[in-house]
């Protein structure tokens, strides 16, 4: 019988068995060969772990309980699914600051905030901070603007 927790497992289950696949991709330095510990040792124990407990949920003995979908909010959250498919197509071509502030002023949106004010206060300035703290802080080049802005 299908469980909450059965279905958290399975998902748990497919992701890291996913995620452990994908850690065979990452490239090694050629004396990384045959070092014990490389860029592959912390994601595929991650993997390693989150197969062993999605396992033991799997086949722990539930309470019998039956997933209730009657007050979901469907619509709402294939919404937010599209909201993440279009920002994920758009953050190269608008540039980092306005396809995320169009994202998360979105999603305050659809979750059902109405005050402008609101919106663009908890938007703009966390897209402004989480990018000057990223590009001047951490040193990671994130793309702020669309090409065509830049001149």
């Amino acid at each position: 019988m299908l469980t909450r927790d059965r279905i958290g497992a399975l998902l748990l289950l497919a992701f890291s068995i996913f995620y452990g696949v994908r850690t065979l991709y990452i490239p090694l330095l050629p004396f990384q060969a045959e070092a014990a510990f490389t860029a592959r040792s912390m994601p595929w124990a991650l993997s390693v772990l989150g197969v062993v407990l999605s396992l033991a949920l799997l086949v722990r003995r539930g309470t019998g309980a039956r997933v209730e979908t009657s007050g979901f909010q469907w619509r709402r959250a294939a919404l937010l699914c599209a909201l993440m498919v279009a920002y994920g197509l758009t953050v190269r071509p608008a540039g980092f600051l306005i396809s995320t502030s169009l994202f998360l002023i979105g999603g305050f949106v659809i979750l059902g905030e109405r005050r402008i004010w609101l919106i663009l206060a908890a938007s703009i300035p966390i897209v402004v901070f989480f990018w000057v703290l990223m590009t001047q802080f951490l040193g990671v080049f994130i793309e702020p603007w669309p090409e065509f802005l830049k001149g």
